[in-house]
């Protein structure tokens, strides 16, 4: 019976063994990554360079694009590279970090999505109290506290995943490192100690999702009391691109980890890998400045002003 002591690669689970169609899915994935990179990439610009956009909600905003360019530049470049390269091998420590940094990303971006809902309440519900309780410090706070949530939670998932004995070879069932497809690889009573703090992640999840569900069951009771059709249209707008990126990401995430076992397959993990890491961070871009005018107007200033430098 060997060790996780002997262990000093991993063989991650590649789409397809034929070089040809490696290739394909290489050219598949770079498109995702591409769109991903810029729409987040533009959006941070903006926000960063549009002193109209520094509020609140355009301060989270930003921050949850710098989450979502970390999540898929954990996973997708390691996955491209491998398949020009041919190989399914990564190192011991790469798989550790590769877990750690996607738990990281993931967790922070759930917490700062928890956070954007909170930001939202007040701003319908409370809008005279707005500027008192979403000043610039508490928004620094409550940030801080969505990544250092992270930094606590991959730290502790990563370092207990990685202290149980692997008994199973070291064939990773996904196209990179995750806590479940790690610890199929355990000793038999060994992941029992990974399953305490899966259970506490779980409950701590739940809370979250909780106080979401609650904060806009709030936030439609208040915008059906609002007279005007006009005031309930603007106030719907800016709680719709939210909404939609939490239901995407949750969503996705409860198909991925709470799917029953009897329909799990290797072909169907693989895919349901992608819409949870991939998807998202490409899409929430979309869905941020389809209907949000103020974005609209400072993606095209950035664009004006660079079309001016130019010339």
């Amino acid at each position: 019976m060997s060790n996780s002591s002997f262990i000093t690669e991993f063989l991650l689970l590649a789409f397809t063994d034929r070089q040809d169609l490696q290739l394909l899915t290489f050219g598949l994935f770079l498109g995702p990554y591409l769109a991903a990179l810029l729409g987040n990439g533009l959006i941070t610009t903006a926000i960063a360079c549009d002193h109209h956009l520094h509020t609140p909600m355009y301060f989270f905003l930003l921050n949850l694009s710098l989450l979502d360019l970390g999540s898929i530049s954990t996973t997708l470049p390691r996955y491209m590279a491998s398949s020009l390269w041919n190989t399914r091998a990564i190192s011991y420590l790469g798989c550790a970090a590769q877990l750690w940094f996607f738990l990281f990303f993931i967790t922070a971006e759930y917490c700062l999505l928890t956070v954007m809902a909170y930001d939202r309440y007040v701003a319908i519900c409370k809008p005279l109290h707005y500027g008192t309780l979403l000043g610039s410090r508490a928004c620094v706070h409550m940030a801080a506290a969505a990544w250092g949530s992270g930094f606590l939670y991959a730290a502790l998932h990563t370092a207990n995943t990685f202290s149980i004995p692997l008994c199973q070879g070291n064939a990773v069932d996904q196209f990179f490192c995750e806590v479940p497809q790690i610890l199929k690889l355990s000793c038999s009573d060994a992941y029992l100690r990974e399953v305490e703090l899966i259970v506490v992640s779980i409950c701590l999840a739940f809370g979250c999702f909780v106080f979401m569900v609650v904060s806009y069951v709030q936030i439609f009771r208040a915008v059906l009391r609002i007279p005007s059709e006009q005031g309930r249209h603007k106030a719907f707008s800016m709680c719709l691109p939210h909404l939609a990126v939490v239901s995407l990401f949750v969503s996705t995430g409860i198909f991925a980890y709470l799917k029953p076992p009897s329909i799990s397959s290797p072909s169907l993990d693989l895919v349901v890998s992608v819409l949870y890491s991939v998807v998202p961070p490409a899409v929430n871009p979309l869905i941020y400045s389809m209907r949000n005018q103020e974005l609209k107007d400072a993606l095209r200033k950035l664009d004006e002003w660079t079309l001016f430098h130019k010339q």
